[in-house]
């Protein structure tokens, strides 16, 4: 069953489970209702006869009741769970299709100035992040913006994170298990924000002397003056009083418990979301050792972190105890209830508060590798790239552009077979040669986060990545788009100069400058890379380039993309042909949309 069977089949299922908790729903809602009214009904009409009738009728009536109350939330809780289920397919759906509308594009990681991320349109509206993204976290959608703006050059690595993303393509139904626990109990930047804070807080109460003398004390006494009272030793006024003054001196406690509920209890809630997350990637089974590794890892003390999360998740629950106000006296009077689940609080924090943002980071690389692994499941067509450990090699068959339409996306080959060597494309306006520079940058980046690659097959060594395709300029820095290709540049070759590997991709160089000084300035530049053993390709209008090869014959290669005209027509075939492009296709279309040009 292919992925698009597969999803309309589970919509399908969900539709009806949806359709069937409904039903469900609105029967045990008129079936309250008619509890409620009987209970009190026989409230009314057995008040004045024996207590066992009365009480008789309410537990037939208002027990149920309130059972009912239980059961319903249960069902509105697998109600929401299925319309996510659902709104999961529904967007995997669209997104065969092509449309990534549904999902974050991660705009604020938009940066001009990165190495690659602006040029290859990596984040934003249609972006590679867009198509790439279903994380439910937000440590897992920061994890995976890292992973793509700081892709890893190392193979070992590569290779493994390939492991992962093969081992969770496997598991569609742990990811989508995953990904609707998250989206149920989704959090947001804030709260990553102010568990980070309480994480880094100090403990206020836990080693005070006085507070343990008060939380042992205050219920010792109360238990004294109680059974004292009780037994005649003493007036019964004495537990009475005693039980006042614990409630009056519990007033002084009210700020900080308050201040924990307020400030921090929502956001730390959301922790029980998380260690439900965690509890789906502990019971698994992983193949892949990396995933094997971060799963042991968590573990403190022999505890795992579900359960550690979960601890504190009832002592929040408590502590919610103090809003009921007639709970809070008799608490507060009896065993002083907020100091006590204060320190309780502060007694976990102390014993694993450093290790939750270390549980986020993990939960965030289990929710950027779903991401991945659902990439992968979605295009079973795609390869893992091979990789080599001796620079440098690129060499890829049929590759394409991966969030082009398959009935659109003409594919291409790339060779680089060593060190230092570079393509020179060359061909007219509109012809494909910045689609084919953004392609082998995507398809090369994604080789490098370890996700399959739109290629037949690709061997690659993996360097640092680094173009220069968009170079803009800059008002408020009070830049030329010329001095800002020329900043690009100059770091390139100072990167060069300090013994990086870099994969380089430029797109027709030296824009803001005249022809015959461009010209030059270009020569020299790849005169340069070469001294200094680089690797890349180079797109160009001049065609003045392509005579490069005369003088590096084994370290250059000329290919270009060309414009066919065929009975005053213009076409293009975007195809990669060897040589130097022959047709040029400016005053073509100028004539064609109704420019008049003078002759000579």
């Amino acid at each position: 069953m292919n992925p698009s069977e597969r999803y309309t089949h589970l919509l399908t299922e969900a539709e009806q489970r949806l359709k069937h908790l409904k039903l469900c729903i609105w029967r045990i809602s008129m079936l309250r209702v008619m509890l409620f009214i009987a209970g009190v009904t026989s409230l009314i009409c057995f008040f004045h006869t024996a207590g066992w009738v009365l009480v008789l009728s309410l537990s037939c009536t208002l027990f149920p009741f309130f059972a009912l109350i239980k059961l319903h939330n249960k069902l509105f809780q697998k109600k929401q769970w299925t319309e996510t289920e659902m709104r999961i397919y529904r967007e995997e759906l669209q997104a065969l299709q092509g449309d990534y509308t549904a999902f974050d594009d991660g705009k604020e990681y938009i940066n001009p100035a990165h190495e690659y991320s602006y040029d290859l349109d990596l984040f934003g509206k249609q972006s590679l992040f867009q198509a790439l993204n279903r994380t439910c976290t937000c440590f897992g959608k920061h994890r995976l913006a890292i992973w793509m703006q700081q892709h890893p050059t190392d193979k070992q690595v590569i290779e493994s994170r390939q492991q992962c993303v093969s081992d969770l393509c496997k598991r569609p139904e742990f990811r989508e298990q995953f990904r609707t626990t998250g989206l149920v109990n989704q959090g947001n930047e804030k709260d990553e924000t102010m568990i980070r804070q309480w994480c880094e807080t100090p403990v206020s109460y836990l080693h005070r002397r006085w507070v343990k003398t008060a939380i042992w004390g205050v219920p010792i006494i109360n238990a004294l003056t109680f059974f004292c009272g009780f037994s005649g030793h003493f007036s019964f006024q004495w537990f009475g009083l005693t039980f006042m003054f614990c409630v009056i001196i519990s007033f002084g406690f009210i700020k900080r418990a308050t201040h924990i509920q307020e400030t921090y209890g929502k956001h730390l809630q959301t922790l029980k979301g998380y260690a439900c997350l965690l509890a789906q990637a502990e019971a698994e089974n992983w193949s892949a050792p990396e995933l094997q590794a971060l799963t042991r890892q968590l573990y403190i003390e022999g505890k795992s972190p579900t359960e550690a999360l979960n601890e504190l998740s009832r002592e929040l629950d408590r502590l919610d105890l103090r809003n009921n106000q007639l709970l809070y006296i008799i608490l507060e009077g009896l065993i002083f209830f907020q100091l006590q689940e204060i320190v309780r609080i502060e007694r976990w924090k102390k014993r694993y508060g450093n290790y939750i943002m270390e549980w986020m980071e993990a939960i965030g690389t289990y929710d950027a590798f779903c991401s991945l692994g659902t990439f992968a499941y979605n295009h079973p067509q795609y390869t893992y790239p091979t990789l080599v450990g001796t620079p440098f090699c690129f060499l890829a068959k049929d590759m394409g552009h991966p969030l082009m339409p398959e009935a659109q996306c003409v594919k291409n080959d790339a060779y680089i077979p060593s060190r230092p060597f570079f393509l020179i494309i060359t061909g007219a306006n509109m012809a494909g040669k910045s689609t084919y520079l953004r392609t082998i940058g995507i398809n090369y980046l994604l080789a490098c986060i370890g996700a399959p690659v739109c290629s037949r097959s690709m061997t690659l060594y993996p360097s640092q990545l680094i173009t220069s395709l968009r170079t803009s300029d800059s008002l408020s820095n009070n830049e030329s788009y010329f001095f800002a290709e020329l900043k690009r540049l100059k770091y390139i070759i100072d990167q060069l100069n300090e013994g990086k590997e870099l994969f380089i991709i430029l797109d027709e160089i030296l824009k803001g400058t005249n022809s015959i000084d461009k010209q030059k300035g270009s020569f020299d530049l790849i005169r340069q890379f070469m001294h200094l053993k680089a690797n890349g390709i180079i797109a160009t209008h001049d065609l003045l380039l392509g005579k490069l090869i005369e003088q590096y014959p084994d370290e250059i290669r000329n290919y270009c993309f060309e414009a066919d005209i065929t009975n005053d027509e213009l076409t293009f075939s975007y195809r990669l042909r060897g040589g130097i492009a022959q047709n040029m296709n400016a005053c073509f279309l100028m004539k064609k949309m109704g420019i008049v040009l003078q002759k000579d």
